[in-house]
C-alpha cells in the first residue's frame, strides 16, 4: 500500500546513476512488495539516458495489466512522460524552443509503453537520498552498477 492507502499489484521504485555526465553510468529498479529488482549499465551514457532506462525496464517488467505504482525520483522521466510528450508529438518531437528532443527513442519507447497500459497507473515523485528505502536501493543498485562501467 502506498501512503495515499490505495493498493498496487506492483510498486516500482527505478533511479539512474552517472559518474559524470556522461561518464560510466548505472540504472536499477526495485519492486517494494517482492524485492526482485533488475539493474545494467554503460561505459559512457548520460544521468537521464539511466533514469529513463530505468523506467522502461520497470514499465516492461509490469506488464500492461497490472495495477502499478512508479516511483522516481527523475523529475525529467515523469515529466516527459506524463506532460511532454504529447507536445513533442505535435510538435515534430521537437521542444517549445524547436530544439530537438534528447534522448527521443528512450522518451518514444517509454511513453509508448506507459499509454499502453489498461491496469491503474499512478506516478509518483520522490525526493532522492531523503531515507526512502526503495529509492535508496535503487540508487545504490544504479551506483554500483556504473562503478563496474567504471572500473573497465
Amino acid at each position: 500500500m502506498n501512503a495515499a492507502g490505495q493498493n498496487f499489484d506492483m510498486i516500482i521504485a527505478t533511479d539512474g546513476a552517472c559518474s559524470g555526465n556522461p561518464g560510466p553510468g548505472g540504472w536499477a529498479m526495485v519492486e517494494q512488495l517482492t524485492g526482485y529488482y533488475q539493474s545494467g549499465g554503460a561505459a559512457q551514457t548520460t544521468n537521464n539516458i539511466m533514469e529513463l532506462t530505468a523506467m522502461i525496464a520497470a514499465l516492461e517488467y509490469a506488464g500492461p495489466e497490472v495495477d502499478l505504482l512508479l516511483r522516481s525520483d527523475s523529475s525529467y522521466v515523469i515529466n516527459a512522460m506524463t506532460k511532454w510528450a504529447d507536445g513533442w508529438r505535435r510538435r515534430g518531437w521537437r521542444k517549445s524552443d524547436g530544439k530537438p528532443v534528447l534522448n527521443r527513442e528512450l522518451i518514444e519507447r517509454m511513453v509508448n509503453l506507459y499509454e499502453a497500459r489498461t491496469g491503474r497507473t499512478e506516478v509518483e515523485w520522490v525526493r532522492g537520498h531523503s531515507g526512502d528505502a526503495a529509492n535508496e536501493l535503487a540508487d545504490k543498485l544504479a551506483v554500483q552498477e556504473s562503478q563496474k562501467y567504471a572500473r573497465k
